[in-house]
């Protein structure tokens, strides 16, 4: 849904429910709903920041790694050269020597031959001294490349360890969320499949509850079969202290013409989530901070076919469970 969109159904829903609710009971659902608005938008916003963070940290590494090894072929290219220059000069120093040599057998002979020796021998001098400053020169690039080598790799095995740590995190908190799921399938192992369904997807748990096990068409008092239900729940959520609790109400498409302080199926919807909240609530020690309810109407369907049974399937409570993502958030902004 844009944002253009939530503002007008926001401001419909506010014309509503100021017509026909207390403004005391109004000003509530109103932050409730705020608040649940928010909170979604947040947990999308980090879900993206978090998995573009791992993406980059997962880029910069496979750079790194490629850097790695175009210095190393780089030293092995510069080592190559350096011995062979390095037996360059031996040969040129042998070739002085022998020069020399016979400078010294020849310096009684002949002038001319003598000159042309040693003309000859200045020329091996100097080839001799280029030698000695190519040698040095590639000997200060190879120490700067095996510096920066050195320097890299340190870097590359710093952020390999953010990387392992950020997904030792993930595989952590998928870990809790399965582990959730399975004492919420414990708990309601009598219901599941009959009116209520669990499901695990996008790091959180989904439990759904048909408007069948929980109430009468049209009403959002719970009976006693739900309520059954959600005090098994309830046990489950009160065990698991690190889990945000969202309570979304669901409609379908038929319009609502009720009376009193239920007019269309957004106050159905609240109403309904509203009423799970407090049975929660009362049968358990789960704190009411960790409790957000919502009314989203009939605008998230699960089906849009507009049949009989589409319809039945849309009229739910959504119970979904997410984790709290501080210390992943607080280990990206330290990286």
């Amino acid at each position: 849904m844009t944002l253009k969109k939530q503002s007008i159904i926001a401001i419909l829903c506010v014309g509503v429910l100021f017509s026909c609710v207390p403004a005391r009971k109004y000003e509530e659902l109103k932050s409730k709903q705020t608040a649940c608005l928010e909170e979604n938008s947040a947990l999308k916003a980090q879900n993206q920041d978090l998995e573009e963070k791992n993406k980059e940290l997962l880029a910069s590494v496979d750079k790194m790694r490629k850097e790695k090894d175009a210095l190393e072929n780089d030293i092995k290219v510069l080592e190559k050269s350096l011995d062979q220059m390095t037996t360059n000069y031996d040969n040129v120093n042998k070739t002085y020597q022998l020069l020399l040599d016979k400078n010294n057998e020849l310096l009684a002979g002949n002038k001319s031959a003598t000159e042309q020796l040693m003309k000859q021998l200045q020329k091996t001098q100097e080839e001799l001294q280029a030698q000695e400053d190519a040698l040095r020169a590639l000997e200060g690039t190879l120490q700067a490349k095996q510096a920066k080598l050195e320097q890299l790799t340190v870097d590359l095995e710093a952020r390999e360890k953010r990387v392992n740590e950020l997904e030792a995190m993930i595989s952590r908190q998928d870990s809790l969320v399965n582990a959730l799921k399975n004492k919420v399938k414990e708990a309601l192992l009598g219901f599941e499949n009959n009116g209520l369904t669990i499901e695990q997807k996008n790091g959180k748990v989904y439990v759904s509850l048909d408007e069948s096990l929980l109430f009468a068409s049209g009403s959002y008092s719970v009976g006693e079969r739900g309520v059954d239900a959600l005090k098994k729940l309830a046990k489950v959520l009160e065990q698991n202290q690190d889990i945000n609790i969202l309570v979304e109400g669901h409609t379908d498409n038929v319009p609502l013409k009720g009376s009193g302080d239920i007019k269309d199926n957004w106050d159905l919807s609240v109403k309904r989530a509203t009423s799970v909240v407090k049975i929660i609530t009362t049968n358990s020690n789960v704190n009411p901070k960790r409790l957000t309810a919502a009314g989203r109407s009939e605008y998230l369907p699960l089906d849009t076919s507009n049949s009989a049974e589409g319809r039945k399937k849309n009229r739910r409570i959504e119970v979904i469970l997410t984790p709290k993502l501080d210390e992943l958030f607080e280990l990206l902004e330290a990286n």
